[in-house]
């Protein structure tokens, strides 16, 4: 993967003149190759990644669904992909290999309404033929930034 790229996934707030001096190259040429990677669609957005777990208000629940789907004749799977994509309450999909077809990450206000979702709006979809609904109950680690603990340097201790 590009260098630049690397950087921004590990912190997009980096500064254009930072990544500059990181990349050893200058700040407009930075800002070039990110407005290009922007314009042709590699970098789609940028996200906080957020610990859910320590916000008070926060109760939303999240599910992660297997699902089996019937590839289409024209289509395969793209298009029962962009169906179910255009759902708000799904955050991520992906296509997989093994015993189901798509990855659903799922988020609603509580478990009823992610219920709800999958009864009402995702399994009567044709060519929908099976589901498995998992509920996440806590966050360990996310985008590959830990969630619990303190941040404590990885480095052995010497000793004299």
């Amino acid at each position: 993967m590009d260098a630049l790229l690397d950087l921004l996934k590990q912190n997009a707030r980096e500064s254009d003149a930072t990544l500059a001096k990181m990349l050893n190259t200058t700040v407009e040429d930075v800002r070039a190759r990110i407005a290009a990677l922007e314009a042709s669609g590699v970098i789609r957005a940028y996200q906080a990644v957020v610990n859910t777990d320590i916000i008070e208000e926060h109760n939303d629940v999240c599910a992660v669904i297997e699902l089996r789907v019937r590839p289409e004749r024209e289509g395969g799977f793209d298009r029962i992909a962009q169906r179910i994509g255009s759902f708000p309450e799904v955050v991520s999909m992906f296509l997989m290999s093994g015993a189901y077809d798509l990855l659903l990450f799922v988020n609603g206000r509580n478990l009823q309404e992610v219920a709800g979702f999958v009864s009402g709006k995702l399994a009567p979809i044709d060519g929908v033929l099976s589901t498995a609904t998992h509920f996440m109950l806590k966050t360990y680690k996310d985008q590959g930034v830990l969630m619990t603990g303190e941040d404590h340097d990885q480095r052995l201790q010497i000793s004299l």
